[in-house]
């Protein structure tokens, strides 16, 4: 009895210490420091996925169109619209409120790079886009809009 009253305490301070690991969740709405749009971090399947959801300027100057795709790498994707891009996929919750092996897309540049996401409190996250070893890359820090 006291076996199973042991190993019924354990399970439960076990899962108290999973909800706290990931109790800061990166799911909501975010900028940058540039503040050049929002990005809303949801669940997509088992993962999470991230979307532009607003754009300071969100006309092309030079022709007063919504920005476009333009400088993506396939020619046929190039017209989609900037508005509702899906540009971050792929992260899974790895420890340490730390979502890993995802991707980011830049459509300023075209280029796509691995990611990952790391809370640093309830409305700062760092996301650091790298190619190869994480230990080389960019690093900004995002801050909740809501």
């Amino acid at each position: 009895m006291k076996k199973t009253l042991l190993l019924l305490f354990a399970l439960v301070l076990g899962a108290a210490g999973l909800a706290s690991a990931q109790s800061m969740s990166p799911l909501g709405i975010w900028t940058n420091a540039e503040k050049k749009a929002t990005f809303e971090i949801y669940k997509c399947g088992d993962k999470l996925c991230g979307k532009i959801v607003s754009l300071t300027v969100p006309n092309d100057p030079a022709t007063g169109k919504p920005k476009t795709d333009s400088q993506n790498p396939e020619v046929k994707l190039r017209s989609r619209p900037r508005l509702g891009l899906v540009f971050m996929q792929d992260f899974k919750y790895d420890s340490d409120n730390k979502w890993d092996d995802g991707k980011i897309y830049d459509p300023e540049s075209g280029k796509t790079y691995s990611c990952y996401m790391k809370m640093e409190s309830a409305n700062t996250m760092e996301v650091k886009g790298y190619i190869g070893f994480s230990l080389i890359g960019k690093s900004q820090t995002w801050t909740r809009v809501k």
